[in-house]
């Protein structure tokens, strides 16, 4: 990508997650690894998940060893129940515990016309965008104490759609409905379900999948008149997984560049 997206965190790390352990899906790059390497910096043990980009972990993991963080990277399809269920027995084993549940991992694939959004590419983004955080939870919730952390990760399209990504969008608000939910649910746990919608972020998941003729474009539409960085999406979970919002639940945070939208 050009230019590079921007991972590294921004201020030096104040412990705000000593002796946490975090589980972030989609993790190799973009949102996932700002987010990896920025919980690294204030002291948790991280586990990544990814699918198959075994190079972007490998330079994840690396980014977090220079934090200080030994990370664990575990890989497979995150959209089934079996893989959800071993990436967090994975998890548990390594470091004695979980605390923290990132759902990061999404898929999206532009498509001008809705009817020519092919049935495997439906299924296929859900399984990704929200069953995989379905079965993550279920997973996770035995292993989760009070004063736990769940994140998930929807988008701006949740609020305002995205024609030329009609499937994601309806996934995306379908996760932060599971959010809200999810929060009432756990509440009398002490367990908190938060989500974060970004919106234009500037990952590799864009040139992926829009067309050349957007990229230029990309993010200028907002009121900032720019493109975001995961390091500005990753200060978003770093808030929500610690105790600066440890009377924040069932609420959404909005790194979009000044973008208006309800809920």
């Amino acid at each position: 990508m050009s230019p590079e997206p921007d991972y590294q965190p921004r201020y030096p790390g104040s412990d705000r997650l000593k002796g946490k352990t975090a589980l972030i899906t989609g993790g190799d790059s973009g949102i996932g690894r700002a987010t990896a390497v920025l919980f690294a910096r204030e002291g948790a043990n991280v586990a990544i998940h990814y699918k198959d980009e075994h190079e972007d972990a490998e330079t994840t993991l690396a980014l977090m060893r220079d934090e200080g963080c030994d990370g664990l990277a575990l890989n497979g399809d995150i959209g089934t129940k079996q893989e959800a269920k071993r990436a967090v027995e994975e998890t548990v084993k390594r470091f004695g515990g979980l605390d923290i549940v990132v759902n990061n991992a999404g898929e999206q694939y532009a498509q001008s016309n809705v009817t020519d959004i092919p049935e495997e590419q439906i299924r296929r983004t859900f399984d990704t965008n929200l069953f995989g955080p379905f079965f993550v939870v279920q997973s996770a919730l035995p292993h989760l104490k009070a004063g736990a952390s769940i994140i998930n990760v929807t988008s701006v399209t949740a609020f305002r759609g995205q024609d030329l990504l009609v499937d994601y969008s309806a996934t995306k608000g379908a996760l932060l409905s599971l959010t809200r939910a999810l929060s009432s649910k756990l509440a009398e746990d002490g367990i908190r379900v938060n989500a974060v919608a970004p919106g234009p972020i500037w990952t590799p998941l864009i040139p992926a999948s829009f067309p050349e003729e957007k990229l230029a474009k990309f993010g200028k539409g907002s009121p900032l008149g720019r493109a975001g960085q995961p390091n500005e999406v990753a200060s978003c979970m770093l808030f929500l997984a610690c105790e600066d919002s440890s009377f924040m639940t069932g609420q959404t945070l909005h790194p979009n560049g000044g973008d208006l939208v309800g809920g």
